[in-house]
């Protein structure tokens, strides 16, 4: 395997000095730092950090092995959970072997529901909430409104009630000097850095005091905390974070305020179950368990499932939109012709389907911003990957060796999707292109993982996130990005992403992206966009339907 040496001390402190890559990932652009080295040495490699192997791949032959055809021979391993476990705890994201497929078992049954109703109504709110302060002159933030319809979509999944997020006023942009409306104001919290999710935390609230509203904002706020905080602790690895944190588990605060909300739920879900029986994932888990541990986590994972990919992707898709409109209007007249402009008449599956513009859409959202761009398994017993030099010998991974691999990297390969795969194009899912790039390989496209751990709630976050493009194409014309009402700290694309041709050429096809895309991807578990994503709308007027 080809090793990876840091610049400066190379072998003499074991690439000590390769963490520099903790620094791109904050302040990086994904993938930076790991395009440099799949130039040098191929796309897979040994960046071996601090006497740790550590195996990185963007080959899909590898992945492909790592997911499914040896899926046996893969684990999250005890290194990852012991870095996860403060807040992941046995959930299934966190679980391997018996244990794991117990949470496959508990879950899948739940999935194959029919939730239109559930979606729409969310969806009414959203939008009544976009129009609302459009009217006041003001952009909004789009990804902090879809956090907040996913959790409470995610939440009235699960417990049969939600949060009520959607109710509370949305945040103003960051040079609104006082607040316009202060029934209507509360933070942000779009950014999953920790310096903006102390503000939040800190910040002016909403004078709504009473109750969910504010209590809802402290759960968001501490969620995001929590993922960064496990986030951190995986990039710096179990040599490092446990001494980071010697004095205090970072987790602990975020997660008391978590935790708590979880276990009040699950209580009141199980005293409530010996009266009646009830119909949502939480009815369904306290049937199969009353293992408190087992509930708080397992539905803590789901949440994090349902909430931050699905606001994610719904995020990354208004952002691309806004900057292709000629794609927006395809789709805008496809829905228009497939199921009208009627915002009242209810969403039939069936027609949903035959929006292939929509799918494609989403799917080209998912290629190039996968919701998780990087992740992480254990080898259990030693084995081979072909290598991606043909002419060359296999490449030997050892037993017990982290393997890290980049669906996001690999979504972007131009050997693998053509000249122009870090374009946005959704026709790339519906001309001679499929076949050719996706027909011939599937496995270079897996936006909801593949194999045994495949998402279950794919089906799920496809629909919920149709039906709320449905809703918005329906109500609004055209989306505008609003790159000043981000904060500037935040902005993109930053002075040092942006590359010269020749720089593009030796970073694997992976510098005219990060040059030109006006937001900053941030990767906790999940990715998502620092400093959120500020649009205005222009509404559509009534007859519009005609001019399609």
């Amino acid at each position: 395997m080809p090793r990876a040496k840091g610049p400066k001390f190379g072998d003499w402190l074991e690439n000590v000095d390769i963490t520099e890559m903790m620094k791109n990932a904050k302040e990086g652009y994904p993938g930076d730092g790991h395009y440099e080295l799949t130039t040098k040495l191929s796309p897979a490699f040994n960046m071996r950090v601090l006497w740790t192997d550590l195996l990185f791949t963007s080959s899909p032959e590898h992945i492909q092995r790592i997911l499914a055809t040896d899926f046996g021979n893969y684990v999250k391993g005890e290194r990852f959970q012991q870095a996860m476990g403060s807040v992941l705890g046995v959930g299934v994201f966190n679980s391997d072997g018996d244990m794991w497929k117990f949470h496959r078992s508990m879950t899948r049954p739940l999935f194959t529901r029919d939730r239109i109703e559930l979606f729409d109504r969310h969806a009414l709110i959203c939008i009544q909430q976009m129009k609302k302060r459009l009217e006041e002159g003001y952009p909004l933030d789009f990804q902090d409104l879809m956090g907040r319809f996913t959790l409470d979509a995610a939440t009235e999944f699960l417990f049969g009630t939600c949060f009520h997020c959607l109710e509370d006023g949305l945040p103003y942009p960051y040079y609104v000097p006082t607040t316009p409306s202060p029934s209507s104001s509360s933070p942000s919290t779009s950014s999953i850095l920790p310096t903006t999710t102390a503000t939040a935390a800190s910040g002016t609230t909403s004078t709504n005091t009473a109750n969910n509203t504010t209590n809802a904002q402290k759960f968001t706020t501490s969620f995001l905390l929590s993922q960064e905080v496990i986030s951190d602790r995986e990039r710096l690895g179990p040599l490092v974070w446990p001494l980071m944190e010697m004095w205090k588990d970072k987790t602990k605060e975020p997660m008391d305020v978590v935790g708590g909300w979880i276990e009040r739920i699950v209580r009141e879900e199980e005293e409530k179950m010996r009266e009646e029986e009830g119909e949502t994932l939480l009815d369904h888990l306290v049937e199969m368990t009353d293992d408190p541990t087992v509930l708080r986590d397992e539905t803590l994972n789901i949440m994090i499932a349902g909430r931050d990919t699905t606001a994610a992707t719904l995020s990354f898709v208004i952002y691309s939109l806004a900057k292709h409109p000629e794609s927006y209007k395809s789709l805008r007249e496809e829905i228009l012709r497939m199921i009208g402009s009627d915002t009242k008449k209810p969403l039939v599956y069936e027609q949903v389907k035959e929006c292939k513009y929509l799918r494609a859409v989403i799917n080209e959202t998912l290629r190039l911003f996968p919701v998780v761009p990087f992740n992480i398994r254990e080898s259990i017993h030693e084995t081979t990957w072909p290598s991606p030099d043909p002419t060359k010998e296999p490449l030997y991974v050892p037993a017990g060796t982290k393997t890290a691999y980049s669906v996001f990297m690999m979504h972007r390969r131009p050997d693998l999707w053509g000249p122009d795969a870090e374009e946005f194009d959704p026709n790339r899912f519906l001309d001679h292109r499929l076949k050719e790039y996706v027909g011939k390989n599937p496995f270079i496209f897996l936006p909801f993982n593949a194999g045994p751990r495949i998402c279950l709630g794919q089906q799920f976050a496809y629909n919920e996130m149709s039906f709320m493009l449905i809703r918005l194409v329906q109500h609004f014309e055209s989306f505008e990005f609003c790159a000043d009402a981000c904060e500037p700290e935040f902005r993109a694309p930053r002075k040092e992403w942006v590359s010269s041709p020749q720089d593009h050429a030796k970073t694997f096809g992976a510098g005219h992206r990060k040059s030109v895309d006006e937001i900053f991807p941030k990767l906790t578990l999940t990715m998502s966009v620092a400093g959120g994503v500020w649009i205005n709308a222009k509404e559509a007027q009534a007859g519009a339907e005609t001019e399609v």
